[in-house]
């Protein structure tokens, strides 16, 4: 495993036990040795289940497979392998993931079709889903409500640390928990979603009151990080609701009784989100990109993203060089509107460029002193209109090259 990243937590977060959720990891050798690369979860019967996937057009087995089976609503396991993305893999890649679907349902003793699988890693090559398998009646055993360090790091690749986050909500009187693990390092690129990340609460939510606040959730978090631009063939957001918490019903997604919860999802995703931007490969700076004043917070999303994955930018804030033309360049290929008369960008928060021009008296050692800094600020105003958004990305470093020139060796 590569050194942790200089960006990470000083540690896994401590979350607690969500009531309806049994979790377990295992080695089973698909592709690392020496460390967990298998996840099991098992489901109280009546759990619900939203998700998010990649839109990718070379989407993985798991991937079309998941998101079938969540317009059903219902869930009863999960499994996740690192290693093997099971993707591109043709009519043996549909059959594998077939086999793991059939023996999780019968060691776990619930419908197939309530079984959810992801997978992740290396492109093209055939799942060897026997070894999964095998692993199952021990996955089983094991099987506890807290071993969340473990499922984290079991669902790793080129990942340097697990990632995990909690919150506790009220749903009116009731207080729920709602707890989530995510992987992603490289090929991070929000189409939606470019990583993997499991949620789970014990919130009572029908299915589709919570489709839609997943993705609403989603859009905030996970579609607004990338690293490198490169969408995934395999980005699956699930998140489940085993429904044994005891408060008033939900009926819709606008219900003044979720507020706080649809408040709490969004900050978990995105605290998770964060991480995989922390975990960035090769990453030394974690990126703000704060945009307003565009035509719609589409367009300021476009711009923003346009900043955050432009490999001039990137490798200036890697650089530590406060080239903010480059910025300029990025802005003006977005392909939104914008006028370079009355644009605005200011880094770290200080003014740099305001009405097509540099400041008066604008002096570069205050924002060169921010770029030293591994929390980097920049924002944009178009002056335009009315939308925002708020985009996070990582610098571009040698880093990156050296662990996907070797990500196969």
């Amino acid at each position: 495993m590569a050194k942790k990243s200089p960006l990470a937590p000083a540690g896994f977060p401590d979350i607690p036990a969500v009531p309806g959720v049994r979790i377990a990891s295992a080695s089973c050798g698909l592709r690392y040795k020496g460390r967990k690369d298998v996840f099991l979860a098992a489901l109280v019967k009546g759990t619900q289940v939203a998700g998010v996937f990649t839109q990718s057009k070379t989407a993985a087995a798991p991937v079309h497979w998941c998101r079938k089976q969540a317009g059903r609503g219902r869930a009863r396991a999960l499994i996740v392998n690192a290693g093997n993305a099971n993707a591109f893999t043709g009519l043996a890649g549909e059959k594998s993931l077939q086999r793991t679907v059939d023996k999780v349902a019968s060691v776990l003793d619930v419908p197939k079709n309530q079984v959810f699988v992801a997978s992740t890693g290396v492109i093209g090559e055939t799942l060897p889903d026997g070894k999964i398998a095998k692993s199952l009646t021990g996955l089983k055993k094991s099987l506890s409500p807290d071993s969340w360090t473990d499922a984290a790091s079991a669902i790793m690749t080129t990942d340097t640390f697990p990632k995990g986050a909690w919150r506790r909500v009220k749903i009116g009187e009731t207080e729920v928990t709602i707890g989530g693990i995510a992987k992603g390092s490289g090929m991070i690129a929000p189409d939606m979603a470019t990583m993997l990340s499991f949620v789970f609460t014990d919130a009572k939510i029908p299915a589709g009151v919570l489709q839609t606040i997943t993705a609403r959730a989603a859009e905030r978090s996970f579609n607004s990080i990338t690293v490198d631009s490169d969408t995934s063939t395999s980005d699956t957001v699930l998140v489940f609701a085993t429904g044994t918490a005891k408060h008033a019903e939900i009926s819709r997604p606008g219900d003044a009784k979720l507020r706080a919860f649809r408040a709490a999802l969004e900050e978990v995703m995105t605290d998770l989100a964060h991480l995989i931007v922390r975990d960035g490969e090769g990453a030394t700076k974690f990126v703000t990109i704060n945009v307003t004043g565009a035509k719609s917070a589409n367009a300021a999303k476009k711009v923003g993203l346009a900043i955050a994955n432009s490999p001039l930018v990137k490798t200036a804030i890697a650089g530590e060089d406060a080239n903010w033309g480059r910025i300029v360049m990025a802005v003006g290929k977005s392909g939104e509107e914008a006028d370079r008369d009355r644009l605005s960008i200011g880094i770290g928060g200080i003014a740099v460029a305001d009405k097509g021009m540099v400041v008066k008296g604008y002096k570069e050692a205050p924002v060169a002193r921010h770029m030293k800094g591994d929390e980097i600020d920049i924002d944009i105003d178009l002056k335009i209109g009315t939308g925002a958004a708020t985009v996070w990305t990582c610098d571009l470093t040698h880093g990156y090259i050296s662990i996907n020139a070797d990500y196969r060796s």
